[in-house]
């Protein structure tokens, strides 16, 4: 059965992803290393995992299957849920594909470059209503597909 990954920690999406989970009768396992109140809701779970880096990352790819979603703006966790045959989604609604995650992943690391000789911080476009609403198109589609599918 299709799940829902989310790497909730400063995830902007986690109700809208709640709501479209509901409708479709869907597991979601929010994530993250701690601060997120646990659901009421059944097929909810809030999953705490021990401090320190990539705990969540690490707790999502080993549970993720193929045919399973992500919902994650970390590059490399996006590229390690694609390689276990998951769909990615940003919060703003765009894909990670196997198409594009070499060009996010090189894009990454060209920004850290840019901070590192610069000094300089990258910044990141705000969230708006914008991608509120491409994101649960995008999320409404892929399960759409996925459905289909199986």
């Amino acid at each position: 059965m299709l799940e829902i990954y989310v790497d909730a920690d400063a995830c902007p999406v986690k109700a809208e992803v709640e709501k479209v989970a509901g409708r479709h009768g869907l597991h979601v396992h929010i994530v993250s290393n701690g601060g997120i109140r646990p659901r009421p809701e059944p097929l909810i779970h809030s999953v705490v995992v021990a401090e320190g880096a990539d705990a969540a990352d690490d707790w999502i790819v080993d549970h993720i299957e193929a045919g399973d979603i992500a919902i994650t703006a970390d590059i490399p966790l996006a590229s390690r849920c694609l390689s276990r045959g998951a769909r990615v989604l940003r919060p703003n609604g765009e894909p990670f594909t196997p198409d594009n995650i070499g060009v996010a992943l090189g894009m990454r690391e060209f920004q850290r470059h840019l901070r590192e000789v610069s000094g300089n911080p990258t910044h990141n476009a705000g969230f708006t209503a914008r991608d509120r609403s491409r994101f649960l198109n995008a999320l409404e589609n892929d399960i759409q597909a996925i459905k289909r599918g199986r």
